[in-house]
Formats: C-alpha cells, structure tokens, sequence
C-alpha cells in the first residue's frame, strides 16, 4: 500500500503543487510525449506520485505510476554506488588504472584526428571513469561525429549479443580521443566500470545489483532486462523526428531489453519511479535506507561533491552547462543562479537518453523524478520545467 502525504505536512502548497501534473499534462496534450510519471517527495514522505497521458499510444493503454520504462543513464549512479561500495571494501581504490582490472586497454593510443594517434602520458583511474575524465567517448554514437578516419564500430547499436566482457575486449581495440584528466567527455567509462564491479566482485553486474542494492533498498521492479509477465507494464519507446514528433523508436533501441547477455552498467537498466525513488532515498539519508547501508555518510558526501578542475568547467553536452559541476556518478550543482533554474547548491542527480530525470536536494531533504519514454532527452526543456513547477510549490 502506498501512501501518499499531505504535501503541507512538509512544507508544501499543495495546490501550487499540482502544477506538477498539469505540467506533464499540458506536454502530453501539446503532442509532445506520450505520457509521463512524476514523483516528488521531502523528508521521506511521498506527497505527489501523478501518471498522464499513454504507456503505448497505438494501444491506448494509460500511464500507470507502476509502468516500467527504460532508465537508460540514470543506471549511471546505480553503478556509480557499486563501485563505492568496493572501494569501501577495499576492493578498489580510486587512484587505480583502469589495466589493474583491463590489461587489455595496455597499449591503447590516444585518437589526434586524421589518423593520427599519439601515446597515452597516464592510464585513465577508477576515478577518471566515474567523473567522465578518462579520454573514452561513446564511439560510434558520437555527436558530431568524429573524422572518417576514427576507426568503425557498431558498439552502440550492435545486434550481436556481446556480453560484458567482450564489449570491453571490443572497446579496448579503438583509441581514447583525448588524454586522460584534460577534458569532461560524457562515455563508455561507466560500462568500463560495470565491467571492473564484476572482476572485483566476482559477481556479474546483474548478481551485484541484485544482491547488494536492489534487494537491500526492496526495488522488486528494476532490472537489466524485463520478465515476461511484467512486460504488459513496460513503456513504448518514442523518438521526435523532424516528420514524425512521436515516432516508434526501431527495435535495435527499443526491443533490447527483453533478453541478452550485455549488463550495460551506462546505461542497460529498467525500472518504475517508485523503485527507482528507494536508490534516491538511500542518497539522501546519506547511504542508508530501509534500515540497510550501503555506502557510509562521508562517502556520499565525497561521491556528491564536484570533482572536476575549474579548467574543464562548464561541462559540455549537446550544450554547455554552466553552474553545474560533476562529481562520482552525479552531477552537482555548484552555482544555482548559472543554471537559469531554481536549484539548491549540492543537489545532485542524472538524467537518462529517454527523458527520464532524478536528482536530490540535501538542503531541502527533497526528491524530485520524472519518468517518460521519449528521445532524445533535450527534444524539451522538460527536467527544467519539471524543478520548477516542483520548487514554486516549495513555501516552508
């Protein structure tokens, strides 16, 4: 049973609230995304949890706030937390090079452009990868796209079930494009550390999540592919095209989740905004929840702290991003009057490539998620409007 709060009970309006639902409502109406989940909550009370529009449009089958949807990088800061977790086990340390785990990445170059490669001056760190500083990008998915002479791969997008281990053995065969700790490039290096989670674990990526998170934080609906008596629940996948505002997404996209062997710890998971608010809980009580911990207090303090140097600010994704910094897993917010929304300093989250947005506000004790299914993510200012039309109901 679900409860849901009386949002004045911690400091709402409430009627100013249930701007959040016409919000996502007008979206739908306006033709932009088939529907959407929207959860808020402070203090660890739940005071909205509010479905709109379609799980499937062709269907008319309605949002439900149960509906699973395709999380995409907010797997992200799952994965982010594994990796903290062996680092509190001693299993990992955050100064280690990546050939500690992968040998094979030895010898990789560094891409200079028209088929030129030079050395590496230092092997990427545990910590290069869960800040996005280790010279990886994301290879055949890049935007713009890199000259015609970096070497051709189907990594993103392949149809052959590779398994983790053999992405990597894949990866390791293509060069970094920048050296390590010189730039913040968004990539693979969360795959990379999926890969690590295992080798330190022994456990598969999947087993880890399973025994370590999911089950400790009771998050029954998160999962890297989707059982088949819940797929009735599961979200169709829509892309905005410049012809078609609300196009099917094709089935390499869509349809990977229903069975295979690739734990994709960047980006692989699914799951529900109830579900997916049990991991955020767990970030704001500062690494524990339901009575369980899984990662100490001042650890969640270092994870949601900025970690990059002022030279490699603003990041850059699609566009600059300035007033946010990035720490282990998550970005943060350093300077809320950059970001041109209302923002507290340290609020930290991620977002995934189907629209999908969390983040948490530690001066607030605050939670705010929006699930929908639609690419790209910045199609809409949705995670904007979104914070705002939560924030504006914040009075106490």
């Amino acid at each position: 049973m679900i409860t849901i709060y009386s949002p004045e009970t911690v400091g709402f309006d409430g009627e100013r609230l249930a701007e959040v639902g016409r919000m996502a409502q007008r979206y739908v109406d306006e033709g932009k995304i088939a529907g959407a989940v929207t959860l808020v909550a402070r203090n660890g009370r739940l005071i909205h949890l509010n479905a709109v529009g379609q799980q499937d449009i062709a269907s008319q089958t309605p949002m439900q706030t149960d509906t699973l949807f395709r999380i995409y990088s907010m797997t992200k800061p799952i994965t982010s937390v594994a990796v903290m977790m062996l680092w509190e086990q001693g299993k990992i340390r955050l100064t280690d090079p990546i050939t500690r785990f992968l040998p094979q990445f030895e010898n990789v170059k560094v891409y200079i452009g028209r088929g030129g490669y030079t050395d590496l001056q230092r092997q990427p760190t545990i910590q290069d990868l869960l800040r996005h500083t280790s010279g990886l990008s994301y290879a055949d998915f890049e935007n713009p796209p890199f000259d015609d002479d970096f070497p051709k791969s189907d990594l993103m997008f392949s149809e052959r079930d590779l398994s983790l281990a053999e992405f990597m053995e894949e990866l390791a065969a293509l060069p970094y494009v920048y050296q390590p700790g010189t730039q913040w490039r968004y990539s693979l290096a969360t795959d990379v550390l999926g890969r690590i989670v295992e080798i330190a674990s022994g456990q598969t990526l999947a087993d880890f999540f399973q025994d370590q998170i999911f089950a400790p934080l009771v998050m029954h609906d998160t999962f890297f592919y989707v059982p088949a008596a819940k797929r009735d629940r599961f979200a169709t996948l829509y892309m905005r095209l410049p012809h078609d505002p609300l196009a099917l997404a094709p089935p390499n996209i869509a349809d990977r989740f229903f069975n295979g062997r690739y734990y994709g710890g960047g980006g692989g998971l699914v799951s529900t905004a109830l579900d997916y608010l049990q991991f955020a809980e767990m970030m704001r009580q500062q690494g524990c929840h339901n009575g369980v911990r899984l990662l100490g207090r001042k650890t969640v303090e270092y994870m949601t702290q900025n970690h990059l140097h002022s030279s490699l600010l603003p990041m850059v994704l699609g566009e600059p991003m300035p007033g946010f910094g990035f720490g282990l897993g998550f970005s943060v917010i350093m300077d809320p009057a950059q970001t041109a929304v209302v923002n507290s300093v340290g609020n930290h989250g991620w977002g995934g490539w189907a629209s999908t947005n969390f983040w948490v506000d530690p001066q607030e004790q605050l939670i705010g998620m929006i699930m929908t299914q639609l690419i790209p993510t910045d199609a809409f200012t949705l995670s904007g409007d979104f914070r705002t039309a939560v924030y504006q109901a914040l009075v106490d």
